[in-house]
């Protein structure tokens, strides 16, 4: 069992039957070890979402089991197939989309994917309970803002006063659906062979039943443009030479799925803000200790940055 992706997020290994080859291996995902939050890393939870997108238009691994007794191996987990696919994080592969119109394929591809997840019937999939769509991104705010107040490095009043303002001005939900909570390329994998085409959309631990808009307010902050070096974006590969702008993004969204983005701002402003208290909080554990081997030197630089961000997307539409 080999552990391929781990840090703050749940633990998934690669399984390879005893005897077996690369071909019989599958997933195993479970929560990391040691103490966790207990409404956190819910495994049955990740298990059903991705059940239940599996007959629809979304690409997800199939699942295969899912285990609650903690006998087994000191915490639930499930298994899942593997999906042989590019993963992007940083860059991409040599010799991979090397083309502009390529690279334009996978920016049009994800969209596609977020736009066929937030058109799925929840209800008609089986997840008519699996989250609380009313009043979903007033309770976001709040979440979020409680989330600073709990890890305050020092005073960033100009942080508060977003948080102030997003409280003050909730749009209303057009409509509910499943959001996936961390939709981004690198939690994608790709076709080797057709880079336009999504084989697998991963991590669903955030995943829940609420305003699919934040779904695209939180892409929007992880799509750098071409000449851009934004805070808080791990990834500049969508700057590349042909990957779609964020007007394209929207554009391409509303298209797709009929939905009125003149509030999307508002959303942009929100991703900001939610990303700049989850910097703020991987700066606090740094100073108490509790990331020990993680770098996370230049993190309190980022805060204010995103908070100047999330100021412009709402008194300007800058997204």
């Amino acid at each position: 069992m080999d552990l391929i992706a781990a840090g703050m997020s749940n633990l998934t290994y690669v399984v390879t039957p005893e005897g077996g080859s690369a071909d019989d291996a599958v997933i195993l995902r479970r929560p990391p070890t040691g103490a966790v939050l207990a409404t956190a890393h819910d495994m049955v939870r990740e298990h059903r979402v991705i059940s239940a997108l599996g007959p629809t238009a979304v690409p997800v691994p199939r699942t295969l089991h899912l285990c609650t007794d903690t006998d087994v191996l000191g915490a639930p987990f499930y298994v899942m197939e593997r999906v042989l696919g590019v993963h992007v994080v940083s860059e991409l592969p040599p010799g991979y989309a090397d083309e502009p119109a390529e690279r334009r394929a996978i920016g049009e591809g994800l969209i596609d994917v977020l736009a066929d997840l937030h058109s799925v019937d929840h209800v008609a999939v089986g997840l008519e309970d699996f989250g609380r769509p009313e009043g979903f991104m007033a309770r976001q705010v709040r979440r979020w803002t409680k989330q600073w107040d709990a890890t305050r490095d020092r005073d960033r009043p100009g942080l508060d006063a977003l948080a102030a303002r997003l409280a003050e001005t909730v749009p209303e939900t057009q409509r509910s659906g499943i959001v996936h909570g961390d939709y981004r390329l690198d939690n994608c994998l790709l076709d080797p062979g057709t880079p336009g085409r999504i084989k697998a959309v991963l991590d669903w631990e955030m995943s829940t039943v609420g305003d699919p808009l934040a779904d695209l307010g939180m892409l929007h902050v992880y799509w750098p443009q071409t000449g851009e070096d934004l805070p808080a974006t791990q990834s500049s590969v969508t700057a590349l030479r042909g990957f779609p702008s964020r007007a394209d993004v929207a554009e391409r969204y509303a298209k797709r799925t009929g939905t009125d983005l003149s509030e999307l701002n508002w959303y942009v402003g929100f991703a900001y803000f939610k990303f700049a208290a989850i910097v703020a909080g991987i700066v606090a554990r740094s100073a108490a200790g509790a990331m020990a081997g993680k770098d996370t030197a230049g993190y309190a630089d980022r805060i204010d940055p995103c908070v100047e961000l999330g100021r412009a997307a709402l008194d300007d539409g800058a997204i």
